[in-house]
C-alpha cells in the first residue's frame, strides 16, 4: 500500500509538472503563435544541456544512496550534504560553461539568459532526498501551489506575441521557486554533522557513471528539438514540443512508478532479498504494460483531431506526430521498469548506461536521415527507433536474471484489447466534429472498451489489480 500511495503521489507530481504547460498550451499557442512557442522550445532545448551538466547524474544517484542509508539519520545527513555540495560545485561549472557558450553563440541571447534560471534551479533541487526516504507527498503538495501560481501568472500577464521573454521567465522562475520550497523542511529531516566528516569527492565517479546515460537520454529528449530548429526552423521545435508534452503527460502515469520503486528496490537489494526484487519487477512490468497499451492506442486514436483542436489550426502537424510518438509509451514503460527499477537499484549501471548510449547513437544518426526525408515525422520515427534499441538491449542484458515468460505473459492480451479499442475511437475521432464533449466521449468509450476486453481476456494481472483496489478501499 505504501508503494501504491507513493506511486499515486509521484504520478500526481509528474502530471502536475506537465499540466501547467498543457493547460496553458492552447492559450499560449494562440497568443505567441508557432514562432513564439518555437523560440521557447528551441532555447530550452539548449539550456537543458547545461542543466544536465549541473545535475551530473546526481538525482538518480542521490535517491539510491539515500535509500541505502535512510535508517541511519547521521549517515543520511552526511550523505545528503556530501552529494549536495558536489551538486553546488557542478552547477557552478555548468553556469560558467553557459557563459562561455554565449560568447560563441550570439542568437536568441535574451531568451537564453532568462532560461539560465533553470541552471540555478538545478542546484537547489533536493527532491532526490525526499524520494530516497519515500516522502513523495511533501514534494507534490508544495509544488502544487507553485505550479498553480505560475498558471495564474501566465493567464494574467501573457497577452501578446512580444511576451515571449516574460513567458520564459515565469516558467523558469516557478521551477526555481518550487525547488526552494523543499529546503525549509530539511532541518526536521537532517541532524547536524561535522564538516570534517563530509567527504565530497568519493561521490564524483559514481555520479559520472550515471551522468553518461543521462547525457545520452538528453540526446533524444532535447536533440530532436535542437536539430529540427537547425534543419527546419524553430517553429518545428515547437511542434515537436507540443506533441511531446501531450504524450509525456500520459506517459508520466507509467514512468512515475519507476521513481517510486527505485528506493524500494534499493532497500531490498541492500538486504539481499532477490526473491522480493524479482516479484516486484514482474508485478511492476505487468501493471505498467496494461496501462501503457491503453495509453498508446488511446493517444493514437484521438491524435488526428486533438492537436489542431487543442493548440489551434496552425499546429495541425502535431496530430500525425503524436500518433507516431505514441508508440514510445510502451517502449519507455518497459525500459523504465527494467532500467530504473532493476538495473540501477542493483548497481548494474554499466548495462543501463550501454542501453542509453546505444539508443542515443541511433537517435542521432536517424535524426539526420529521417528529418531530411520526412521532417517532423522523421524526428518522431527517430525517437521510436532509439527507444526500441534501449528497451531491446536492456531485455538482452537481464535475459539470464529474469523469466521473460512471467514478464510478458499478458502482453498479447493487452495488444488485442488496445487494438479493439483503437478502431471505434479512431473512427469517432475522424468523423465527429472536434469539441471538448466529443473528446470526453471518445475517452469514455475507449476506457469502457479496453476495460471490457481486459475483463473478457482475464490476464493474470487482473487479480492483482482487484486485490489492490480492495485493500485501498479497506484503508
Amino acid at each position: 500500500m505504501k508503494v501504491l500511495k507513493n506511486y499515486l503521489y509521484n504520478a500526481g507530481y509528474q502530471i502536475l509538472a506537465l499540466i501547467v504547460p498543457l493547460i496553458t498550451a492552447p492559450y499560449i499557442s494562440r497568443v505567441l503563435h508557432p514562432a513564439g512557442v518555437g523560440y521557447n522550445a528551441y532555447t530550452n532545448s539548449i539550456i537543458q544541456y547545461f542543466v544536465l551538466m549541473a545535475d551530473l547524474g546526481i538525482a538518480m544517484y542521490g535517491q539510491r544512496e539515500i535509500a541505502y542509508v535512510r535508517e541511519d539519520p547521521e549517515k543520511m545527513s552526511r550523505t545528503f550534504w556530501e552529494i549536495q555540495f558536489l551538486k553546488f560545485f557542478t552547477t557552478t561549472i555548468a553556469y560558467f560553461a553557459f557563459v562561455i557558450f554565449l560568447h560563441v553563440y550570439d542568437r536568441y541571447t535574451v531568451f537564453l539568459w532568462i532560461q539560465s534560471l533553470n541552471i540555478i534551479g538545478a542546484a537547489l533541487d533536493v527532491s532526490w532526498l525526499y524520494q530516497g526516504v519515500e516522502d513523495f507527498k511533501r514534494t507534490v503538495l508544495r509544488n502544487t501551489m507553485v505550479r498553480l501560481l505560475s498558471l495564474a501568472l501566465i493567464f494574467i500577464l501573457i497577452k501578446k506575441p512580444s511576451d515571449v521573454s516574460l513567458y520564459i521567465f515565469i516558467i523558469a522562475f516557478s521551477n526555481l521557486f518550487g525547488n526552494l520550497t523543499l529546503w525549509p523542511h530539511l532541518r526536521k529531516m537532517l541532524v547536524p554533522v561535522k564538516i570534517k566528516s563530509i567527504h565530497v569527492w568519493h561521490h564524483l565517479w559514481p555520479t559520472i557513471g550515471l551522468f553518461i546515460p543521462q547525457i545520452a537520454t538528453s540526446v533524444y529528449l532535447q536533440l530532436n528539438k535542437t536539430m529540427l530548429g537547425v534543419m527546419m526552423g524553430t517553429k518545428y521545435s515547437g511542434f515537436y514540443q507540443n506533441s511531446d508534452n501531450l504524450v509525456k503527460m500520459v506517459l508520466s502515469l507509467a514512468t512515475s512508478l519507476g521513481t517510486v520503486m527505485l528506493p524500494h528496490m534499493s532497500a531490498a537489494f541492500v538486504k539481499g532479498d532477490k526473491e522480493k526484487m524479482h516479484q516486484m519487477l514482474y508485478k511492476s512490468f505487468d501493471v505498467l504494460s496494461i496501462l501503457a497499451f491503453a495509453m498508446t492506442f488511446g493517444i493514437a486514436a484521438v491524435s488526428t483531431n486533438l492537436a489542431p483542436f487543442f493548440y489551434g489550426k496552425s499546429f495541425w502537424p502535431v496530430g500525425p506526430a503524436m500518433m507516431i510518438e505514441s508508440i514510445v509509451i510502451i517502449l519507455i514503460a518497459w525500459s523504465n521498469t527494467i532500467g530504473r527499477q532493476y538495473l540501477v537499484p542493483t548497481n548494474q549501471v554499466k548495462a543501463y548506461t550501454t542501453s542509453i548510449v546505444l539508443g542515443a547513437a541511433i537517435n542521432f544518426i536517424a535524426n539526420f536521415i529521417f528529418i531530411d526525408l520526412w521532417g517532423l515525422n522523421g524526428a518522431m520515427w527517430a525517437t521510436v527507433a532509439s527507444e526500441a534499441v534501449v528497451t531491446g538491449y536492456q531485455m538482452w542484458a537481464v535475459r539470464k536474471q529474469v523469466h521473460f515468460t512471467k514478464m510478458l505473459q499478458n502482453t498479447f492480451k493487452y495488444l488485442i484489447a488496445g487494438f479493439v479499442m483503437f478502431i471505434p475511437v479512431y473512427l469517432m475521432n475522424i468523423k465527429l466534429r472536434p469539441s471538448i464533449g466529443t473528446l470526453g466521449l471518445e475517452v469514455v468509450v475507449g476506457i469502457i472498451i479496453y476495460t471490457g476486453m481486459i475483463l473478457i481476456l482475464k490476464p493474470t494481472s487482473l487479480t492483482f489489480i482487484l486485490k489492490l483496489v480492495k485493500q485501498n478501499k479497506s484503508h
